[in-house]
């Protein structure tokens, strides 16, 4: 409750508390996150959409963008033969139509990939996580222990990263910031940490194992192999696990993520994918081209820092924030 005194015309008024802004919305999140790639395109679209015309020459140059932005050779040539269709069906003669065509194109390509994660089937549903150092694997698993914290589900942390000790550490940090237990050993067996975990998170009645595997390079074969144990060891223990199995993209590595998608599911038989970094890049259409030359689910993505900074992939919002 205020107080408010009459006060004489000279003296100041009261004035009311300034309000705390609003936190912004995923959406708003997801738009600030997408600027490089949109700015990337924004300015350019709007040149090369100008002539109001599908021509030749538009095409030369849309091609060029897109493909600088790494949405792949196919997505590319695929965007642009619809363009095209578009062009010779509605008759398309503003730079507004164009723009919509194009986006449209690329929602159709994209919509395949918007498969949110269904975690009611498994008690406890076991979610194995790989990726290559650096892709921001550890961080992502701390992410998405608050996700589904606030859907309501208890979660249960395997450090599975036995190779460096940093990545323990910081597993367990996050485990601390959102009262998650970890399940870790000193320098232990990778398979028997996340053997561990899963036993616990059964007699604990815990509903998500998030189970972290060491960073690793697909052309390291012996490290590739080991994390095929882990998946066997996992399915020792639960016939039906892992019950999700995620690969941490970086987006900024561009077209090598088709090659990391093809060499982890090769190994470990990938489920879905989380593509963190994308407020770091300008080339956000290597989400074009991983829908179109190695589909996967894209079950999450991540723009930003903060906690809350990784979320389920929705086409739409993602189209919007581009072109917008």
């Amino acid at each position: 409750m205020f107080s408010f005194l009459k006060k004489s015309p000279g003296e100041a008024k009261a004035e009311l508390p300034a309000e705390t802004p609003a936190a912004p919305s995923w959406r708003e999140r997801l738009f600030k996150g997408l600027a490089k790639t949109r700015a990337q395109w924004g300015g350019k679209f709007k040149s090369i959409f100008s002539r109001g015309k599908v021509d030749d020459e538009l095409l030369e140059e849309l091609e060029t963008l897109l493909l600088t932005s790494d949405c792949g050779i196919e997505a590319t040539q695929h965007l642009l033969d619809e363009l095209k269709k578009a062009a010779k069906r509605d008759k398309l003669d503003t730079p507004e139509g164009i723009q919509k065509a194009l986006a449209d194109a690329l929602l159709a390509v994209l919509k395949p990939l918007e498969q949110p994660l269904d975690v009611s089937g498994h008690k406890p549903y076991v979610i194995m996580i790989a990726g290559v150092n650096g892709a921001g694997k550890t961080t992502s698993i701390g992410k998405l222990a608050k996700y589904f914290q606030n859907q309501g589900k208890s979660v249960l942390l395997a450090a599975g990263d036995t190779f460096r000790a940093a990545a323990r550490e910081q597993l367990e940090t996050w485990g601390e910031r959102n009262n998650v237990t970890v399940i870790a050993q000193d320098n232990g067996d990778p398979a028997a940490v996340i053997f561990d975990a899963i036993s616990a998170a059964k007699a604990r009645g815990i509903d998500i194992v998030l189970a972290d595997t060491a960073g690793r390079l697909p052309t390291q074969l012996h490290l590739m192999e080991e994390i095929a144990k882990v998946r066997r060891v996992i399915k020792k223990i639960d016939p039906t696990g892992p019950h999700e199995t995620l690969l941490v993209l970086d987006a900024n590595i561009g077209q090598n993520a088709l090659q990391q998608v093809r060499a982890f599911d090769k190994a470990i038989h990938v489920t879905g994918l989380v593509l963190t970094k994308l407020d770091g890049t300008a080339k956000g259409g290597v989400v074009a081209a991983i829908a179109r030359q190695c589909p996967k689910p894209i079950r999450f993505i991540g723009v930003g820092e903060q906690i809350d900074d990784l979320r389920p992939f929705s086409a739409k919002d993602f189209v919007d924030a581009l072109f917008e």
